[in-house]
């Protein structure tokens, strides 16, 4: 099988049967996205969920986080992983969005990583959830969904996957494509014991052909 019927295989098998697929964070804005975001890094989506209604109702605005104190900040979000980090992140961030962008998100990738607690992967999933842009961002899910059915080839870093990627996928489907590998390797094609029996693109499969059932 070449790369490029594997690809046409895996992305219509998706965009048939998952459809216009979107972010499990929960948000009304492109701040309140941005604030998720930050604090999902290595934390699931559902606790994210159960912890922003109290972040987003007492800091609703970026002018109001960047007015508040760490400590406050921590309080909310405890029960989050690295919560010392994130909060003073946040903070920062929001002070840096209010004085420097006007309580404006930017949207541009360079900007966004000019904030505090903003990486290439959480620019990436501003621009392609917030923004609507044409967008890869790579987490955990991404690159090992991509790795093992064989997208990819071996690649070593978040970034080398994101190009790959990239190269290999529409730009109108980019950002779509990147939500499906997540529910996917969520869901279905999970880190210790994949679901392959219930699998709907092991035709096309790397891992699914060199691991027969």
């Amino acid at each position: 099988m070449t790369q490029k019927e594997r690809y046409n295989g895996v992305l219509s098998w998706f965009s048939e049967h998952m459809g216009l697929s979107e972010t499990e964070l929960h948000y009304t804005n492109p701040y309140e996205l941005l604030v998720a975001v930050i604090l999902s890094a290595q934390c699931t989506d559902k606790r994210v969920n159960m912890t922003t209604p109290a972040i987003f109702d007492r800091f609703p605005t970026p002018a109001s986080m960047a007015a508040g104190t760490v400590e406050e900040i921590y309080e909310l979000i405890k029960s989050i992983s690295y919560p010392n980090n994130k909060a003073r992140n946040l903070h920062a961030m929001a002070v840096k969005l209010t004085e420097e962008f006007g309580g404006i998100v930017p949207e541009d990738m360079d900007l966004l990583q000019t904030l505090p607690g903003v990486g290439r992967k959480t620019a990436n999933v501003m621009m392609a959830v917030a923004f609507d842009k044409p967008a890869m961002p790579v987490d955990t899910h991404v690159f090992r969904v991509t790795n093992r059915i064989g997208l990819v080839r071996n690649t070593k870093t978040p970034i080398e996957t994101e190009k790959e990627l990239v190269r290999h996928i529409p730009a109108t489907i980019l950002s779509t494509a990147h939500h499906w590998f997540i529910l996917h390797g969520r869901y279905v094609c999970t880190a210790r014991k994949p679901k392959c029996a219930e699998c709907g693109i092991r035709p096309w499969c790397k891992f699914s052909a060199d691991n027969p059932q």
